[in-house]
Order: structure tokens, then C-alpha cells, then sequence
């Protein structure tokens, strides 16, 4: 079938096509694409979590931003540094290899690793941790939940960008798709050769997007109310993304490969299995040493209190002082001479004495 337009089709599930852009709009002559929207959308909603949950994890708001602000910038570096340089193995006779220059300058080609991020953005708040002599496990147990929340709204750039989906179905799989630049791919035009009808791709975005929302749900609502030690809700969500995700990646026609094997199949397997034996061990030893969560903590209970009492005390300055500026224009009002100037008050006194 041949689109004559930038759309995506899902014939199985209504007539017509979705007509999309990857550009939202041009601002000041530069293209501002959906996918860096949708991206941005994530991190603030993953954000909004992470500081409203940093109390019940026993942490500051405040350090949670400061750490997942540096965490998330250098995640994004580490997410495009791991697809360049898979990139480069699996091509590497190609003209248009990346280097670090180009790894930047090309961010517009599309690009970015999930696993890439997320191990640069937890080796990052290890490091500021570290510095900073914070505990690391709470903060990896917030941002579990945050990269979900992320990922999930972040998979739908994919959807615009026509990218990550999936192998030809089998059969007349009801939210199967097609789009102008899924039916240039040499996969689906030599399935296409033995067809007669249009072919089919499995919508690989959705299924990592769903898996995302219900991994957040389990999270959420099970995981870290029944946690027994600080990390488990990040091995939780390890486990969950990684068995996910290996599944997906089986679909996938574009994944990245390290040899004959594709590289975020075998990181996924191979962390949630990981996670899997991590939990088992740590809850039964949690449950044997007894050991507090560092938000039952002494420790952790006074650092709130401390950061709360100078909370109070500078709004309680901040109000001091729009009280005493306050106060200093009353005054000023009062001391300010008339526009009329004195002889016309002197006049007017005079008047009044006639009368």
C-alpha cells in the first residue's frame, strides 16, 4: 500500500489514516520536534513524582531535585552515547559513523537507548551521593516509579516518529499498523512481495507504553507500601521493565546488535533475572537482621526536621520582610509633600481662617 502523506494507518481497528507531523512548531526558525515534547512532559511529570514522594522515602525534596536534575541531564548524554556506539559496531563500514561531535549534531536522526540512560543516570547519583554522603538506595527507589512515568509518555515520540515498532503480524492482529515510513521498511517490503494485503507491524510503542503504566500502578500501589529494604522498589521495577522489555525487543527490526545477539534484549534478560535473585535474598535477610528503612531511621527523621524548621523559619523571614517594606511605603506615603506644594496648603489655610 503506498501513502501518499506523512500518516499512520490502523485498518484492523477503523477506516482512515492520522496524519502526523514530527515537527509541533517552528520557533524563532528552529523546528521544536513532538518527541523532545513528549520527553519533556515525562521529566516534569517524573519530577513532580519524585518530590512528592522524596518524604515517605525518608529524603529533602530539595536534594532529590538537585541529584535527579544532574542524574537526568547526564542520563540523556549516557542514552545517546550507548545507541552511537552500537551504532558504530553493528555499521561498521558506514560512512555516517558517529563520533563525538556528530553524536550531538545529529541528535535530529533519532537515537536514544532507555538502558543507556538509566545506567548513566544511576552511576551519576552514586557519585553525587557519594559527595554528598546521602543514601543512594531511598533516592533509586524514587526514581523507579519516575523512569516508568517517563518512559511511558516518552514511547509515544516513538509513535510520531514512526520508530520501534515491531516484525510483520501473523494474521489479522486487531491493532496491527502501517505508515509512510514503515512501508519503506526492507522487512515489511519482502513480507509485502507475498501479500496481497497490506502488511501489518506490531505497534511495539503501545506495548512498552502499557507495560510502563502498568508496571507504575504495581509500583505505586504494591510495591513500596510491602518493601522490607531500601532498593527493592528499584530492583522491582529492573525486574518488571527487564522482563517487559525482552519480550518487546523480540518483535523489534531495529534493534542495536552486538554480534548476532541484540544488546538490550540481553541487558533486559540478564537485570531481571538479576533483580529477581536480589529481592529474594534481601528480604529474607531483611527479615532476619531486622534492619529499619532508612526513612524509619533516626537519622532520617531528623534531617527532616532540621530542613523543615529552616523551611518555616525563612518563610517567616520572607514575611518579616514584606511586612517591613510594607510598613516603609506607609511611611513614605505619609512624609511625601503634597502636589500642590506648601503655598498652596499655606492658601488654602488662609481660606479657611476668612471663612
Amino acid at each position: 500500500m503506498q501513502l501518499l502523506k506523512e500518516s499512520i494507518e490502523f485498518p484492523n481497528l477503523f477506516s482512515g489514516d492520522i496524519e502526523i507531523s514530527r515537527v509541533a512548531f517552528t520557533l524563532f526558525g528552529i523546528d521544536i520536534y513532538w518527541y523532545g515534547i513528549l520527553i519533556a512532559i515525562g521529566v516534569v511529570l517524573a519530577f513532580s513524582y519524585a518530590m512528592k514522594m522524596s518524604k515517605e522515602f525518608g529524603l529533602i525534596a530539595d536534594n532529590v531535585f538537585d541529584t535527579a536534575f544532574i542524574a537526568v541531564i547526564l542520563g540523556f548524554i549516557g542514552a545517546r552515547a550507548y545507541y552511537c556506539i552500537f551504532y558504530n559496531i553493528m555499521h561498521p563500514e558506514s560512512e555516517n559513523k558517529y563520533n563525538i561531535i556528530t553524536m550531538f549534531t545529529k541528535i535530529h536522526d533519532g537515537g536514544l537507548a532507555i538502558y543507556g540512560g538509566v545506567i548513566a543516570g544511576v552511576v551519576t547519583a552514586l557519585i553525587i551521593c557519594r559527595i554528598k554522603k546521602s543514601p543512594l538506595l531511598p533516592l533509586l527507589d524514587i526514581a523507579a516509579p519516575a523512569f516508568l512515568i517517563g518512559q511511558a509518555i516518552g514511547r509515544w515520540g516513538n509513535f510520531i516518529n514512526q520508530e520501534c515498532y515491531g516484525a510483520p503480524t501473523a494474521g489479522k492482529l486487531p491493532w496491527g499498523m502501517t505508515g509512510t515510513t514503515i512501508v519503506l521498511d526492507p522487512v515489511v517490503i519482502e513480507a509485502q512481495r507475498s501479500n496481497t494485503e497490506p502488511v501489518l507491524v506490531h505497534p511495539c510503542f503501545l506495548y512498552e507504553s502499557l507495560w510502563c503504566v502498568a508496571g507504575l500502578l504495581l509500583i505505586h500501589f504494591a510495591g513500596r507500601r510491602t518493601r522490607k529494604f531500601d532498593g527493592e522498589v528499584f530492583l522491582y521495577y529492573v525486574l518488571w521493565y527487564g522482563a517487559g522489555r525482552a519480550w518487546i525487543e523480540s518483535l523489534r527490526t531495529d534493534s542495536l546488535y552486538a554480534g548476532s545477539l541484540k544488546v538490550s534484549q540481553v541487558i533486559a534478560i540478564s537485570s531481571a533475572i538479576l533483580a529477581l535473585i536480589m529481592i529474594v535474598y534481601f528480604r529474607i535477610s531483611a527479615a532476619k537482621n531486622e534492619k529499619l528503612l532508612y526513612a524509619d531511621t533516626e537519622l532520617s527523621k531528623e534531617k527532616l526536621e532540621e530542613f523543615e524548621k529552616k523551611r518555616v523559619l525563612e518563610k517567616e523571614n520572607a514575611a518579616a520582610k514584606k511586612a517591613m517594606k510594607e510598613a516603609e511605603k506607609i511611611q513614605n506615603a505619609a512624609k511625601a509633600p503634597s502636589i500642590l506644594g506648601e503655598e498652596s496648603e499655606q492658601d488654602d489655610n488662609n481660606d479657611s481662617e476668612n471663612d
